[in-house]
């Protein structure tokens, strides 16, 4: 289901002869001012936001024309951060310009949506040099003080599949591991090496010596690479990398396909994606956020934790477990759950989530997930009988059973999970039955 998302700018985004101007919308307050001062990497930080703005234009899997979607920007206490992910939901895209590629104010905190048009992107391509380049993120004061100011408006499709992309990564990235470094050289040709762009095989990355090579089957201490020619908007970035560090869970021989995130460091800033675990998939059917929004629970945790946040570019759970008198345990299952509604996500670099607030409805990667809303209406017909560590679920067609194994996941006798294996989180029957039962352990 699609919903349509009204951006309204007060001008479109434009790189002017005083530096580059980036139109906010709504989000904290109308069109919010969240940084003016220069850009220490000029050059690399236009690379960066085309990389995040190719990606939310495109679809990698059945392609077609491409989409207008536009980043979200977040500023919090010393760093900007541009996020997208792509229409067909499987890549998901972040630029962050850290302090040291920041020489001024950021005046406001929050999140919301960037304006970057196709006369800007036709800009920022011609962007080079070494001078630093000037940039105001949101209306600048005689914009905002201008009360008959044009307004630039733009409705546009958002997938539904986008907004339950953002409560699906944190979870799948805080899991990561740093697996690989290479320096930019290497990266180079590892990445001239890849299969063309339609390629859509998985295939998995290994270290080897200074660089990566390729296998087709996984190996301990190797990275899924799903779509290679997914990582085709890093390349613009290359020329201003010092390394390219890889990011993805432990594997081991005969591990099905999982994600996996490709980061370029170019030291004042970090361009990103994260690709899901094969071309067809989006991170959005992936289901790892599905116990945390399942999680009655934690709900107030998360309402307590999320008092406490303060738009903290790397959130020290110990400090928060402090604050808020909870074990570290359950503060972090309280930030999974907040990341469900988008007010926090997961950087693999720092090993920490970070404050954001999505400006979208908050309750809605809930609503529109499917699985969910069968397992709370199951609930609510009384469909799940209990029987020790195990029950029965019966529906109007079919009745299934539901086992818990010792390491608290769940297995059921449904088609979902004779297809999955318990791949894609858990079908619709075991989310019901730990909804009914004690909250222990994991789902799967």
């Amino acid at each position: 289901m699609n919903a349509v998302q009204t951006y309204r700018y007060l001008q479109p985004s434009a790189l002017r002869a005083a530096g580059l101007d980036l139109q906010t919308c709504g989000g904290p307050a109308a069109n919010p001012r969240f940084f003016a001062g220069f850009l220490t990497a000029p050059a690399a930080s236009a690379a960066g936001l085309l990389a995040v703005a190719e990606v939310a234009r495109t679809r990698y899997h059945q392609p077609v024309n491409p989409a207008s979607l536009d980043p979200v920007v977040t500023g919090s206490r010393d760093r900007l951060r541009f996020e997208s992910f792509s229409g067909c939901c499987g890549v998901y895209a972040r630029m962050d310009v850290l302090p040291a590629g920041l020489d001024g104010e950021i005046s406001g905190h929050g999140t919301t949506n960037v304006d970057v048009n196709p006369p800007l992107r036709e800009a920022l391509a011609r962007v080079g040099g070494i001078e630093p380049l000037h940039v105001a993120v949101g209306p600048d004061d005689l914009t905002v003080s201008t009360v008959d100011g044009a307004v630039v408006e733009r409705k546009v499709p958002l997938p539904g599949r986008w907004l339950r992309g953002f409560a699906e990564v944190h979870v799948l990235t805080a899991g990561f591991e740093p697996r690989a470094e290479i320096a930019a050289a290497e990266a180079a040709a590892f990445l001239r090496r890849l299969p063309a762009a339609n390629d859509r095989s998985v295939l998995w990355a290994v270290p080897a010596g200074r660089t990566l090579r390729l296998t087709s089957r996984p190996v301990p201490g190797a990275v899924c690479l799903a779509g290679a020619g997914r990582l085709a908007a890093l390349r613009g970035v290359l020329r201003h990398a010092r390394t390219l560090r890889v990011y993805g869970p432990a594997v081991r021989t005969g591990s099905p396909a999982v994600p996996s995130t490709w980061e370029l460091d170019a030291g004042a800033l970090r361009v990103s994606l994260t690709l899901s675990p094969e071309p067809y998939r989006g991170f959005s059917g992936e289901g790892a956020a599905l116990a945390a929004l399942a999680g009655d629970d934690v709900f107030d945790d998360a309402e307590l934790v999320g008092a406490l946040l303060n738009w903290d570019p790397a959130i020290d759970v110990a400090a928060l477990a402090d604050a808020a008198a909870l074990p570290d345990e359950r503060v972090r299952a309280a930030l999974a759950q907040l990341g469900t509604a988008g007010r926090v996500g997961y950087d693999v670099a720092d090993g920490a989530y970070f404050h954001r607030v999505m400006p979208y409805d908050a309750g809605r990667a809930e609503r529109d997930n499917p699985r969910l809303v069968g397992a709370r209406a199951l609930v609510e017909r009384g469909a799940v009988e209990p029987d020790g560590a195990d029950a029965t679920v019966r529906t109007d067609a079919e009745t299934y059973r539901v086992r818990r194994h010792p390491d608290g996941a769940y297995s059921c006798s449904c088609r979902w999970w004779a297809r999955h294996r318990g791949q894609r989180g858990p079908c619709r029957h075991a989310l019901a039955v730990s909804m009914v039962a004690a909250p222990v352990g994991a789902l799967s």
